[in-house]
């Protein structure tokens, strides 16, 4: 064999390895959110004998209790992912744009750190304790004004209660995903809308607020995502007084009373097309966002 021979061999191709890197995700995307889901779709027509049914998609939309826990669901869900976003970004600007110590700021972005993921049993505990009927809180004001809060009907356990429970880490969510947008404003911004003649105001209506409105928007659509999907937190703060949608599946797969798989697997159905939803809203925003930070 001859030089030219080996000239006119087209290249050996080598094997790309580059995905090995993310092998691991896709497995576990596939072993624990698609495989479950499809789970979910399948048992979600199945009756308690076994059979084909239709029955616990329609008990979505006529039975009252599922439609009622949906609802407080969403309320809940709305209220804190709007007070969360506003608040958390108020936070957020005084913290990266209020000229406060570098020291606070590092502060507050280790403490968001540690409160985004401080939910579930403790956290209710912590509120419990705190403000609950025989809470901390709650008996200093007993003894401060000389009232009894339970004839005044102060209670936490209601829907407003939880929600004050489910913003404490909806604030330092927010914190985290805002700061960096809001360290994304360039000066030139500010400097070319004064030397236009534009003032504080004029600044943040016109170039500003329309650059972090995607950055905001799909932080709402995440904080609702977060707490539509919440579980523990609300059980554990509550149990079964709160009709959620996240409770109502346990007493349906787990409970003796309320022990119907199928209506749970529809549940779960249903809040995985309303999650699905919010996912893909956060994604088109933080695409939109994404061109103004490059």
């Amino acid at each position: 064999m001859n030089v030219a021979d080996n000239l006119s061999k087209p290249p050996v191709k080598k094997m790309n390895w580059d995905w090995v890197g993310v092998a691991p995700f896709f497995i576990f995307a596939i072993v624990f959110l698609f495989l479950p889901s499809l789970s979910i779709f399948y048992r979600s027509f199945q009756a308690n004998d076994g059979g084909f049914t239709f029955d616990n998609i329609i008990a979505l939309f006529t039975v009252r209790d599922i439609i009622n826990a949906y609802k407080t669901s969403l309320q809940i869900s709305l209220i804190t992912a709007v007070g969360g976003a506003v608040f958390g970004f108020l936070l957020a600007y005084a913290v990266v744009l209020g000229g406060l110590p570098r020291g606070i700021r590092t502060f507050m972005s280790t403490f968001s750190g540690v409160a985004s993921n401080f939910a579930g049993v403790p956290l209710a505990f912590a509120f419990i304790a705190t403000m609950g009927n025989a809470g901390l809180v709650t008996r200093w004001i007993e003894g401060i004004f000389n009232i009894s809060t339970r004839e005044l009907g102060f209670s936490i356990y209601n829907m407003w209660g939880l929600s004050i429970v489910y913003m404490y880490f909806q604030f330092p969510l927010m914190v985290l995903i805002m700061a960096p947008a809001l360290d994304g404003l360039r000066r030139e911004w500010r400097e070319a809308a004064e030397n236009l003649g534009g003032n504080t105001y004029h600044y943040w209506r016109y170039v500003a607020f329309p650059i972090l409105m995607p950055s905001l928007l799909g932080t709402m659509i995440l904080l609702f995502g977060n707490a539509f999907g919440a579980y523990a937190t609300a059980y554990a703060f509550s149990g079964s007084f709160i009709n959620l949608v996240t409770i109502l599946i346990g007493a349906q797969i787990q409970g003796d009373v309320l022990y119907n798989p199928g209506l749970g697997n529809a549940l779960a159905l249903g809040m995985i097309f309303i999650m699905g939803l919010s996912m893909a809203g956060y994604v088109w925003m933080q695409r939109r966002a994404a061109r103004w930070m490059r």
